[in-house]
């Protein structure tokens, strides 16, 4: 099976960065990372930056950018390559992690622990000092040319009762752990991201906050600074505040009539 790779490039005189506002000091990391050839762990909850991290990295760095979202069905000939039979004979194809590897572009690999642990494995080469990555089908070893970086991410919270990734993996990489921003820099992200004013942004997370409360009373997941944002455009498009909010947030939270109810209390509250 087939995987869907994105590729980001960096243009010619590209004047705008993606748009990414640092909390901590991960910027500064990241970049010693890339410079020392090591691998990186992004650890976080489901929408709080870390692919957006990875798009301004490769933007500040100045590296192709090769983006792989994992799944069950992720096999390791769908990172490195196949076999594919042509009009004119048998060619073969790289995948997006050996195109990575040959051209020194930054290969972000996003939730990875949904892929099997055997297409896993074939990373390991390519996060300790040999830095290759062997094709078995060919008989190829290829070299990561200069500026290649492996990254990857998955949210330990949902995770943590179904996959992991082994020990093996694990402390092959560098792990930084990203959060919600705290609740002024989320407003500012907001207001930017989204349109709205700086009231509205504000009690927008106001709500967030008290949703993320609810945690541990039944909520398996809690709205992340992305369905902020898809509520602010909303209400900055003209939706009614406790409709945006209800559509962005509350409905992509939860499916349980009681859980959706209480959610929306907390909306109606928060917008009188």
């Amino acid at each position: 099976m087939s995987t869907r790779a994105d590729v980001l490039r960096p243009e010619a005189g590209e004047a705008s960065a993606p748009w990414y506002h640092p909390i901590g000091d991960e910027v500064a990391l990241f970049e010693a990372c890339h410079r020392l050839g090591l691998a990186v762990m992004l650890k976080g909850p489901t929408g709080c930056g870390k692919t957006r991290l990875v798009e301004y990295m490769a933007w500040k760095l100045n590296r192709p950018l090769i983006t792989v979202a994992c799944h069950d069905d992720l096999a390791a000939s769908d990172l490195i390559g196949r076999f594919l039979i042509k009009h004119n004979g048998t060619v073969w194809q790289d995948g997006p992690l050996t195109r990575a590897v040959r051209e020194g572009a930054i290969c972000y690999l996003d939730e990875v622990v949904e892929a099997r642990q055997d297409t896993v494995v074939v990373l390991h080469s390519l996060t300790d000092h040999r830095r290759v990555l062997p094709i078995d089908k060919t008989g190829e070893t290829v070299a990561a040319a200069p500026g290649f970086q492996l990254v990857i991410s998955y949210n330990p919270g949902y995770q943590r009762m179904l996959k992991d990734l082994k020990p093996s993996t694990r402390q092959r990489f560098v792990a930084m752990e990203l959060d919600f921003p705290p609740q002024a820099e989320e407003a500012r992200i907001v207001a930017y991201e989204s349109g709205v004013d700086g009231p509205m942004a504000r009690g927008l997370v106001s709500l967030a906050e008290r949703l993320r409360h609810l945690r541990d009373r039944g909520l398996a997941e809690v709205p992340s600074t992305r369905l902020l944002i898809a509520a602010g455009r909303l209400i900055a498009a003209g939706i009614d505040p406790r409709k945006a909010c209800r559509a962005a947030i509350v409905s992509p939270l939860s499916d349980e009539p009681s859980m959706v109810n209480a959610l929306g209390d907390l909306v109606d509250a928060t917008f009188v």
